[in-house]
């Protein structure tokens, strides 16, 4: 007799926008190869950031004979009882906490979501680069107090402009990265990315760009300045205080990758001094944030609770999409779309 092959999945999120469907589900059943059984956790789980603090017990009975993984990341008490594991695929985008020691030594093959968020960040940020140029939170700030007042926006100097013309620089050229690119671009900006390796090319949406060691040099002449790259020993606390005083005195900043990318105190401190026009910061070095935190505070940043990624309905027909054809490629011993470098981060 044939021992079948063991899909763990476990993606009872309790947030119902992450939860696997039953439609979800169903499709990851009938997907299943030949000689493969599907062994699905009940017990919740939790998406946010790059999956669960702590396992369930559940996970941990039903992981011991598994080949592959399909959860919110892996923790390392999962993967330490998985000694048969060959395949982890995680339906996060972010894996910084699948990277534990035993993870990056194994030859278990990681895989992500990379790109299936794309969508809805992008449009996040076209929707965050117009609030501050429009000049809507000025206008909100004005209803609260029952104010009619237009000097604001027609005053000379008025940082009240259109997209069109702006030079917009995105750190990453990703999913994400080049989404955001394409959009800002037909809006009439010109898009330069930052990435790792220029030499791979230019993505669509950017009219070119530039290795991570330019990054110095081209802050200065950004209306725009859009984080869109994973967080990695190399990304972490890369926008510095420097780094802020750096761009463009009016130009904003926005932040759609990780809260570790960005010193947050001193863009507090940049911001209630005026140099910038706006942050837009749906991600956070600690999150939920710190109710002390002095951006709570300040009119011109726009904060969210990590929700940029959130479109109801059309987050797991994307993923899965990934996943069922990752498994036939791993089932054949393919090449898998969305492969981490486990060493890189990304």
């Amino acid at each position: 007799m044939t021992l079948a092959r063991v899909l763990v999945v476990d993606l009872a999120a309790r947030s119902r926008n992450w939860a696997l469907t039953p439609d979800g589900e169903r499709r990851i059943r009938d997907a299943a190869p030949a000689g493969w059984e599907v062994r699905v956790v009940r017990a919740p789980t939790s998406s946010d950031g790059d999956g669960p603090p702590e396992p369930s017990a559940e996970s941990l009975e039903a992981i011991g004979d598994a080949e592959a993984y399909f959860g919110f990341g892996i923790t390392r008490p999962v993967f330490v009882a998985a000694p048969q594991l060959r395949w982890v695929h995680s339906a996060a985008a972010g894996v910084g906490g699948a990277l534990f020691p035993e993870m990056v030594a194994s030859r278990v093959l990681l895989s992500n979501s990379a790109g299936v968020h794309a969508i809805p960040i992008a449009e996040y940020v076209v929707a965050g680069v117009l609030h501050f140029f429009r000049g809507l939170d000025v206008a909100i700030a004005q209803q609260r107090e029952s104010t009619w007042d237009k000097a604001f926006f027609v005053a000379d100097g008025s940082p009240v402009r259109e997209i069109g013309g702006a030079q917009v620089l995105i750190v990453g050229t990703g999913g994400i990265g080049s989404e955001t690119a394409q959009r800002l671009t037909a809006l009439g900006a010109t898009c330069t990315g930052i990435r790792r390796n220029p030499r791979r090319g230019v993505p669509a949406g950017f009219a070119r760009v530039a290795g991570t060691d330019a990054l110095d040099a081209e802050l200065p002449g950004a209306d725009v300045v859009v984080l869109a790259a994973p967080l990695t020993a190399e990304s972490r606390g890369l926008m510095t205080r420097e780094r802020l005083g750096r761009m463009k005195p009016g130009a904003l900043l926005v932040n759609v990758a990780r809260g570790g990318l960005v010193d947050e105190g001193a863009l507090a401190d940049v911001l209630r001094a005026g140099r910038l026009r706006g942050a837009v910061l749906d991600v956070f070095q600690a999150e939920p944030l710190a109710r002390e935190s002095p951006l709570w505070h300040l009119r011109t940043a726009l904060l969210t609770p990590h929700i940029s990624p959130v479109s109801p309905g059309r987050f797991w027909p994307r993923a899965l999409d990934i996943f069922c054809d990752n498994w036939a490629r791993y089932d054949r011993g393919e090449p898998l779309r969305n492969q981490v470098d486990k060493h890189a981060g990304y």
